[in-house]
């Protein structure tokens, strides 16, 4: 009795099952075609309820940011652009401190060099108002990168005092060069004007401006945190050890983590500078850097609405601290931030998240 021969299909399929097994399982994921409409796809999924949610959320603070300039007074309109520079600072720190884990305690350092390469590049060289923000951040990006390469092979306590060592030392130094700087003077320089074709007032006008950098601002930031490069930075952050171990290059990205975050402060420095048409040395001294680092965490650290808590925080609680008395700023400030820290450990946003999900929904 002759036997069968074996083709090659039957061959293979007998010597290797798993290819016979992911060649039907390849067939199977293939498209249907037929004469009359061609290859079949399959229908696109909606996005999920919650991430319109969110998109709805954005876009109705969006809409009232855009609304809130015509109904108030300049003196609040002026509040709530610098609520709009802290919040753009903030996210800088955010990215550091929230997402790579890594302390920072002199982050308005680079909140002050952004100020003062916008000021001495206005004074000194008449450069355009809009030039200078991209000079000032990327100034502040290289600077960050230099002393992120040496500070960032440090880790805890030991990282903290460098960082506090660059916030301290910063002072003197632009007091030193008078000739660059104005020295303990400072400088003093014009507001940018509104366009005609805009009819805004100067502050509606700025406002404006400080929305448009913080928007952008955050959307960088939202999608740097969604690539590869957020991934590698929430490893960091998780375990070090293990991050490593899977092929994250700590140096790499915590240096990177670094210099992003002090562009950040470095663009918001320059608006401060356009806002406030005055920059001085003792206007970003240490208490700055623990300021901002205090709002972070009253914010709320690792989330995008963090750093908005957070600038509302820094802006408004010394400003109504100080309407009570004027030693009460300080002593405000203080026990809110423990006050919070007791009440909520993850921050405002935090708060708001677990408040927001205990609310009931409709099935």
């Amino acid at each position: 009795m002759s036997r069968r021969p074996e083709t090659n299909a039957e061959t293979n399929a007998g010597k290797n099952p798993e290819t016979n097994t992911e060649s039907a399982s390849q067939a199977e994921r293939a498209p249907e075609t037929t004469p009359e409409s061609g290859p079949a796809t399959a229908p696109v999924a909606s996005p999920p309820l919650a991430s319109r949610r969110r998109w709805a959320v954005a876009a109705a603070l969006l809409a009232a940011a855009c609304y809130a300039p015509f109904q108030l007074v300049p003196f609040h309109v002026f509040q709530l652009t610098m609520v709009l520079i802290y919040a753009v600072a903030l996210l800088g720190l955010n990215l550091l401190v929230g997402h790579a884990g890594q302390i920072s305690l002199g982050h308005g350092a680079f909140f002050a060099i952004g100020a003062y390469a916008s000021a001495v590049l206005l004074d000194r060289w008449a450069m355009p108002y809009p030039l200078t923000l991209p000079v000032a951040a990327g100034v502040a990006f290289l600077i960050g990168l230099a002393l992120g390469v040496p500070a960032m092979r440090l880790r805890g306590l030991y990282l903290a005092l460098v960082t506090l060592a660059i916030a301290i030392f910063l002072v003197p130094l632009l007091k030193r060069f008078e000739e660059v700087t104005g020295g303990s003077m400072g400088l003093t320089l014009p507001k940018p004007a509104p366009p005609a074709w805009t009819g805004l007032a100067e502050d509606q006008w700025l406002y404006f401006v400080a929305l448009a950098v913080a928007v952008v601002s955050f959307a960088v930031a939202a999608s740097l945190l969604r690539s590869r490069v957020g991934r590698a930075l929430h490893a960091i952050r998780d375990n070090e050890s293990a991050a490593e171990v899977m092929g994250v290059r700590l140096s790499f990205y915590k240096t990177l983590a670094f210099a992003w975050g002090a562009m950040f402060a470095g663009a918001a420095g320059c608006v401060y500078t356009w806002v406030i048409g005055f920059v001085s040395p003792d206007s970003f001294t240490v208490n700055l850097s623990i300021t901002l680092l205090a709002g972070l965490v009253v914010g709320g650290l690792g989330s995008l609405s963090g750093p908005v808590l957070g600038g509302l925080f820094v802006m408004f609680v010394p400003s109504i601290s100080q309407d009570i008395n004027d030693a009460a700023p300080g002593v405000i400030f203080g026990l809110l931030i423990i006050a919070v820290m007791y009440v909520a450990p993850t921050g405002l946003a935090g708060l708001a998240g677990r408040l927001i999900k205990k609310i009931p929904r409709k099935e």
